[in-house]
Parts: structure tokens; sequence; C-alpha cells
């Protein structure tokens, strides 16, 4: 919680490094699925792009848990909140520590679920930094 506390006070400069369109929606988003509560630290929408960017906050190594967590949260978000016109929703984790492996070998799922078609990856310059 510190992390994101902290990451509130600094809104402008974090959406200014986000780059241009973004607008902050909600902290701590809670969905809800059959009765199971989740909660999204940080949502954001792109006006420009017409998208959903779901952000989650690790402290400690990228695990797979952690990807197929906002796998779930960006499927559970396009059902539930993806308006008529968005482009598909977008997952960030940003972790304090890197991990590789867990990043080169999860990229491509995540890029496949959430950029599917040619013409809309298009739009987006996907940059992996390792």
């Amino acid at each position: 919680m510190l992390l994101e506390t902290n990451l509130i006070e600094q809104l402008q400069s974090f959406l200014l490094e986000l780059g241009k369109g973004f607008a902050f929606v909600a902290r701590q988003k809670h969905l809800r699925v059959e009765g199971d509560d989740f909660f999204v630290d940080l949502v954001f929408y792109n006006y420009l792009l017409k998208c959903f960017l779901l952000v989650d906050l690790k402290v400690g190594k990228l695990t797979h848990q952690d990807v197929g967590q906002m796998d779930m949260y960006v499927r559970i978000f396009e059902e539930q909140y993806r308006g008529e016109g968005d482009n598909p929703i977008l997952g960030l984790i940003l972790c304090s520590e890197r991990n590789e492996a867990v990043a080169k070998y999860s990229l491509v799922v995540i890029v496949h679920f959430y950029l599917p078609r040619p013409s809309y990856r298009q739009n987006y310059n996907v940059t992996v930094p390792c």
C-alpha cells in the first residue's frame, strides 16, 4: 500500500510517463465474480487509444501467478467494463525486481491475448525493457 500511496501522490508525473491521453479512473477497483472479490491496483483510460489500462503493482520478482492474475483481471474487465467502440484492455504489471525468464516466456501469451488483431497491434509500440 505504501508504494501505491506514493504513486498516487506522484500521479501527474506518472501519467506523463505513461504517455499522452491517459486519465486516472480508479484505485483498488473492485471486481466481483461469483461471490469472489478482486482488486485492481490502478485503472486508467486512454482516450486516444480508446482502451483501459490496468496496472498491478508488485513488490518483488515477477511470478507466473502475477501474469495469470493480470490475465484474469483483463478478462473480467473486458466482460464487465469494456464499452462499445473500446479497444481491447491492456494489462501492465510493475515489479520492483526483474524476472526476465517469466517476462520472456509470458510475454507471447500477453501480446496474443491483449493485442490479437494485426491491425490493432499497429496502433501500439510494444517494447520489452530487458
